[in-house]
């Protein structure tokens, strides 16, 4: 009796000292103590975990729920027997679940239902699925509620996801380097594993499955043929085991060309029939050590990946090849239609159209074309991609990047939720009006959305506090397309930074994105970032070897004017979008004005809806972007003292770097764009720090990152 109190007593302290150092590795899942009130409210609804059936992932949503809910209350809430306030959680095995005759099998495979039920003549809360992992999503979405401070009474809710797969892509190397990533090491730790089994692999699994997260593909789109070895397989098939009781599948990206390197085959051709063998033997064998297996990512004929092209033979040709050696095991191919070729000499932005749309409805039924949010790469502010809503026949899985290679890495606050959920509620007017990006993911069986991950060996996961919240919103909008981004802003900030604090640091996150595109590239200007890390402007870049890797290629700007002309007129990039959209984007009258250099040469002096001309519009675009930092900062100090010290610290002097390279930005493109166009700055603009040739002169060598 006295050692159970004296760990009651721990417990309780441990949980109610709020100066208690946090660096960020709890993440979302903080479980920190509510307020009297709250708490009180919470324990009378948790009294108890009842659970009847012996299955690993409901054990593990059992824990979750008697970890969160003791955290938030202060008080020891453990599995017991069914009693007032109970939470009895389970599927139709369980002999509770099975007599209250929920609606369990129109679930699905992985929704889920919470209900505030009588049981027994007594309230209870019930957490119930047709499979367990739906079991530990709906504790993970029971415990949000309480984590926000809402009431746990008169519950009814019921969900599913809207798409399959909900999967991060890892850009993770062998020797663990992450290309595009700002957040440490790769995670996976090749050399011990199988061996050492990582307690940070259980930890990110967790994080996964509490935002509905189902699948991983472990190594770069730029694939070492090698992680298709024994050896590697041996490692993969160990966090395989790791991720499976939270719902997590594993995939690979596999290097088209792995029949050469690591096959002994002369040939990669995808018609050839030793080459499918091989392929097929390697499923076979990959199946043989992890029968959930989830299947490849291919990056083909791409940025000098090979390909099914280099044989004369098309996308879809060599995406159901591998199809066939995955169809018997239930596995997927996701082929990735980011491609540019130095040989093609039309727009960059029109390629991946140009090579796939005449493709629609060649694929097998198991893969899924995997297709960026925009037509160029990841830029902080890009129209949809035409391909959605152009391949009706075939189904598309959005790939976005929740790790800002282009808005300031680690560093810079930006809140990507308004960036995908802008791209996501876009009308592609195909077949008709109404048909949003987001219906376009959802029409297929197959459907999904993959996030290029920026989780490392950091402590914090991301590399900063605030890139947690892209990790997050990822998982919510992949879950459910049409989730608000200022939603989900409000839950992370009351699931990370506590309930008090979650207006003020919502607002922020909500400005941040459109700060970032201010002082980078307003207006619809893409990709003026220094040559190969992209850290920093580079407006005046045009010595690379390709033009399409070129700054000046993208914003075209002269004494006339600035910008791409996109249009029938140019090179007809708009033509690829549905008539309605290619009318409206196609007059530059009518083109909203964030993408009006986008698609559109535009002279200096043009009038614009402020009453300001182009040029002045712009710079006063630059100067907003500043002002915007400066004002987060503001609101972040503001909560000094409402927040733990240690991260409020580190957010602090992020702000701080983000606004000097924000300053840096806008002053650097202002210089240059003012010497192109001959134009003065406008009357009462504080002019650039340095002379251009300053700006010209900075070189960043050793920025994380950079492919290699």
């Amino acid at each position: 009796m006295l050692k159970s109190l004296g760990w009651m007593m721990a417990l309780w302290v441990a949980c109610a000292t709020p100066a208690r150092a946090e660096d960020g590795y709890d993440l979302w899942l903080r479980y920190r103590p509510l307020p009297a009130a709250q708490a009180d409210a919470v324990a009378s609804k948790a009294t108890t975990v009842v659970r009847d059936e012996d299955d690993e992932t409901i054990r593990l949503a059992a824990a979750e729920l008697e970890r969160g809910l003791s955290g938030l209350t202060g008080r020891r809430i453990a599995g017991g027997d069914l009693g007032e306030g109970a939470i009895v959680i389970g599927t139709a095995r369980s002999a509770r679940i099975a007599a209250l005759r929920l609606p369990l099998a129109g679930l699905g495979p992985e929704g889920y239902l919470v209900r505030s039920v009588t049981v027994e003549g007594r309230p209870v809360t019930v957490i119930a699925a047709d499979r367990p992992v739906g079991v530990l999503y709906g504790a993970f979405r029971l415990l949000r509620i309480a984590q926000a401070g809402q009431s746990l009474d008169r519950l009814a809710i019921v969900e599913r996801p809207r798409l399959a797969l909900r999967v991060l892509n890892h850009w993770d190397n062998p020797d663990r380097y992450v290309e595009r990533g700002y957040a440490g090491q790769s995670l996976w730790d090749w050399q011990k594993l199988p061996g050492f089994s990582d307690p940070r692999y259980t930890d990110y699994a967790r994080a996964n499955a509490s935002v509905g997260i189902n699948g991983a593909v472990l190594n770069n789109v730029n694939a070492s043929p090698d992680m298709l070895t024994p050896a590697f397989l041996t490692k993969v098939e160990r966090l395989a085991t790791i991720f499976r009781p939270w719902g997590i599948r594993v995939y690979l990206s596999a290097k088209f060309s792995a029949p050469i390197e690591i096959g002994g085959l002369k040939t990669a051709d995808p018609l050839d029939p030793a080459v499918a063998a091989w392929w097929r033997a390697k499923a076979d064998e990959i199946y043989a050590r992890i029968p959930d297996f989830g299947g490849f990512l291919v990056k083909a004929n791409s940025e000098g990946q090979p390909g099914p092209g280099d044989y004369g033979r098309s996308h879809a040709e060599g995406a159901n090849m591998l199809a066939a050696a995955l169809k018997p095991h239930g596995g997927v191919v996701m082929w990735r239609a980011f491609v540019y070729a130095h040989d093609k000499p039309e727009d960059r932005a029109k390629q991946a159209y140009s090579e796939f749309q005449p493709l629609d409805g060649k694929f097998a039924d198991n893969v899924i074309v995997q297709v960026k949010n925009g037509p160029i790469d990841f830029q902080p502010r890009e129209p949809f991609h035409p391909l959605f809503g152009a391949m009706p026949r075939t189904p598309l899985m959005m790939e976005v990047q929740i790790t800002k290679e282009y808005l300031g890495f680690a560093t810079h606050l930006a809140y990507l939720g308004p960036m995908w959920e802008e791209v996501l509620r876009s009308d592609t007017y195909r077949p008709r009006r109404g048909m949003t990006v987001a219906k376009v993911l959802a029409q297929s069986r197959l459907s999904g959305m993959a996030g290029v991950a920026n989780v490392g060996t950091d402590r914090n996961w991301s590399g900063s506090q605030f890139d947690q919240a892209n990790w997050y919103a990822f998982g919510r909008m992949a879950w459910n397309p049409d989730d608000r981004a200022s939603d989900i802003a409000r839950d992370w900030a009351a699931m990370t930074w506590g309930p008090a604090v979650a207006d003020p640091v919502a607002a922020m996150m909500l400005q941040s994105r459109q700060a970032v595109v201010d002082y980078m590239m307003p207006l619809g200007l893409h990709h003026l970032f220094a040559t190969g890390h992209h850290y920093g402007p580079g407006p005046w870049v045009d010595d690379l070897a390709r033009p399409d890797w070129n700054p000046v290629y993208y914003h075209k700007a002269d004494r006339a004017g600035i910008g791409f002309d996109r249009t029938r007129s140019g090179s007809d990039a708009v033509g690829q979008y549905a008539p309605a959209l290619a009318k409206r984007w196609g007059d530059p009258a009518t083109v909203p004005e964030d993408l009006l250099l986008w698609f559109h040469h535009v002279p200096w002096e043009r009038r614009m809806a402020s009453g300001r001309t182009l040029w002045e519009e712009l710079v006063a675009r630059y100067d907003r972007g500043v002002a915007e930092v400066a004002a987060m900062q503001g609101q972040w100090a503001a909560l000094r003292g409402r927040v733990d010290e240690q991260r409020h610290d580190e957010v602090s002097q992020f702000l701080t770097i983000q606004r000097a390279e924000a300053q840096w930005w806008r002053d650097a493109c202002i210089a240059y764009f003012a010497e192109v166009s001959g134009r003065a700055l406008p009357a009462g603009v504080v002019p650039p720090t340095h002379p251009l040739a300053w700006y010209k002169a900075v070189r960043t060598p050793y920025a994380p990152g950079n492919g290699r």
